[in-house]
């Protein structure tokens, strides 16, 4: 399934200072589950474009693998931490949890001026968050 590409809000916004990126990945264990969590990551996409503090938003899904990656940067950590105990996205974090065998977090700033982050980056440090996690 292709990415879909970056998208930003119409709304205009500061290209001074400093945003808030982050990267997430989520491993599914049943296949049974992709086609929801698609789903529920189309309306959470939805949510966030309408969401005070949004720069831009992209996901990718591969089905196959039973992963999805997502790609946000924010005006700032309030405005992510604002967005993400709104519904939908509250809701699927809740309903998901149980159905993940893995899910990766990555923070991090980028000056506002640089083309908005890429999925580049956002694989290495995703990587790096593996890599650096506890082992159980």
């Amino acid at each position: 399934m292709p990415t879909l590409p970056w998208t930003a809000p119409r709304r205009s916004r500061a290209d001074t200072g400093e945003m808030t990126v982050m990267a997430s990945r989520f491993e599914l264990r049943e296949w049974r589950d992709v086609p929801p969590f698609f789903l529920a990551a189309l309306k959470i996409r939805h949510q966030m474009l309408r969401s005070p503090g949004i720069i831009g938003i992209s996901l990718i899904a591969k089905p196959i693998a039973k992963t999805f990656y997502t790609l946000s940067a924010w005006e700032d950590r309030d405005s992510l931490n604002a967005a993400v105990i709104q519904q939908p996205h509250l809701t699927t974090m809740e309903r998901f949890r149980s159905r993940t065998e893995g899910s990766l977090f990555a923070f991090w700033s980028a000056a506002r001026h640089d083309p908005h982050p890429g999925w580049g980056e956002a694989h290495q440090r995703l990587d790096e968050q593996a890599r650096n996690a506890p082992r159980g």
